[in-house]
């Protein structure tokens, strides 16, 4: 019977992988079916009454609604803004023009700002825009989408300012700054390995990290302290975004420092991108304004008691799914990351001299334009609450659990999976953060620990996610080359995927 409950009630994922794998069925197509396929399932097979069924359903689509997608197309517009205004071709030649290194430019624009992008902005950006100025610059396309796919994997749990990481939270019921403190600890050695990595494949392999095996160690420590540092005591909105402005500001200086050592022939690239007129601080201040203010506003928002209180308590608590013991959704009218980024960025492009028209022009056309994302969040969502409620969750985790304590050796794998399904991080937490929390409870294991370990798995899955080669490749202009690109980068997902397990399962014994 356990079986027979284990395979139904996987059902909803099977289907997600026949359809959006090998149907290549859209995601907000696939992803609604998979809703009602759970509903039917919950209803008639586990006996779950039909308007709890429909609660539960409500519960999900406005958990993602608020504050999941909020979040989503608040960083979406505020990249899109700063197209809009001019000032990403700005930024992209300050970041371009700090050396004709293509390895100390790999580090810089994929690695340092790359992270940045991701933490800021996530669902594509931290490929999309480093590939297209490497590109740009007369990088390998193939070499560079393989690179930053590589490095992007990482920084997934806290990107779109700690979306996943929340999200997981909120499903997995596990409190956010252990969770944090958990991700930020297992991902720690795959993090601090991963630029050296991204010079291999550029360079060709171990020889390229020759002349600038230091400043790559410096790139990998000066990011992952202070990411791993803000994610335990200040909680997941934050890491990405602290640890590529610190990583950025040690590169720079390192790079002033390294003026005049020769550059081998083969490492030469471009040194700046565009026009030569120079950049004043005006302009760099201006070009930057919009991500300044969210960092500053969140920090503000996040770490200040006499700011955050007040604002925290404008909220409304609504127990949707009406039985005992489970809990209310709360929703934070002002303190929440999308309100914070949409007020920053509309102040910024402010700044930037765009009119308020034009700032809600450009807001509306990103909500328009990805409108199937957050339709398909909120079905991704409503999904894991109905088998949540239902008891379809419970019965896949009691299964995994009679692998005992060997389960943590594949705990990300089945992130891994999600991602390469999903092509989102986030969805990826939806779909298996409950299950990895149950299981871990039901093995005697840390909850807060596998929970990191799905979200780890998604990231690294994410190398691999058709989604995910797709916007590489639509970057550089390269559309329909995806079998070249996977070919370059499954060998390093597999690599990941296994380092990972390990991790997951002999840190706990050691520490």
């Amino acid at each position: 019977m356990i079986v027979i409950n284990f395979l139904l009630a996987m059902l909803p994922i099977f289907w997600l992988m026949v359809a959006l794998a090998g149907l290549k069925m859209p995601g907000f197509k696939a992803c609604g079916i998979a809703a009602v396929i759970a509903a039917v399932l919950a209803t008639f097979f586990w006996k779950h009454a039909l308007f709890l069924t429909g609660a539960a359903a409500l519960e999900g689509t406005l958990n993602a609604l608020w504050p999941i997608c909020l979040v989503i197309i608040s960083a979406l517009f505020t990249y899109n803004l700063t197209l809009e205004t001019g000032a990403m071709e700005k930024i992209k030649k300050m970041l371009a023009g700090v050396s004709a290194d293509g390895r100390i430019q790999m580090l810089i624009i994929a690695w340092g700002f790359g992270h940045f992008m991701e933490g800021m902005a996530g669902f594509g950006t931290a490929v999309a825009i480093p590939a297209g100025i490497l590109v740009a610059l007369g990088f390998d396309p193939v070499k560079t989408i393989v690179a930053c796919l590589v490095i992007n994997a990482m920084p997934t749990a806290f990107g779109s300012v700690g979306v996943p990481a929340m999200t997981l939270s909120a499903v997995s019921g596990v409190e956010i700054l252990p969770l944090c403190g958990a991700i930020a600890t297992i991902e720690c050695l795959l993090f601090l390995i991963s630029p050296f990595f991204m010079i291999m494949i550029f360079g060709g392999g171990p020889k390229a990290l020759k002349g600038v095996f230091g400043i790559t160690a410096a790139a990998a420590v000066s990011f992952v302290v202070p990411e791993f540092l803000t994610a335990k005591f200040v909680g997941p909105q934050l890491p990405d975004v602290i640890g590529s402005v610190i990583c950025l500001g040690v590169l720079i200086a390192l790079c002033r420092m390294r003026k005049g050592t020769p550059i081998p022939k083969e490492y030469r690239t471009t040194s700046a991108a565009g026009d030569d007129a120079p950049i004043t601080a005006n302009d760099a201040l201006v070009a930057w304004a919009p991500f300044i203010l969210i960092l500053i506003f969140l920090l503000i928002t996040s770490l200040v008691p006499a700011v955050h209180d007040p604002l925290s308590a404008i909220k409304t608590s609504v127990h949707v799914y009406p039985v005992e013991g489970t809990s209310a959704l709360t929703f934070p009218w002002v303190n929440t990351p999308g309100v914070i980024i949409f007020v920053a960025a509309f102040l910024g492009g402010l700044i930037q001299k765009a009119s308020p028209a034009r700032i809600m022009k450009v807001y509306g056309k990103t909500l328009k334009s990805n409108w199937k994302t957050v339709f398909t969040i909120c079905c991704v969502v409503a999904t894991a609450k109905i088998m949540d409620h239902s008891g379809m969750t419970k019965d896949i985790s009691t299964l995994l659990a009679q692998t005992g304590s060997f389960f943590p050796l594949v705990s990300p794998l089945i992130g891994v999976l999600g991602a390469f399904i999903t092509g989102s991080g986030t969805s990826t937490c939806v779909l298996f953060g409950s299950m990895q929390a149950m299981t871990a409870a039901e093995i005697g294991a840390d909850p807060a620990w596998l929970a990191a370990a799905n979200v780890m798995g998604a990231g690294i899955g994410k190398m691999i996610s058709p989604q995910s080669i797709a916007i590489g490749l639509a970057a550089v202009g390269m559309p329909g080359k995806e079998s070249l690109i996977l070919q370059g980068v499954i060998k390093y997902c597999v690599l990941f995927t296994v380092i990972g397990g390990l991790v997951c399962y002999l840190m706990p014994m050691l520490f």
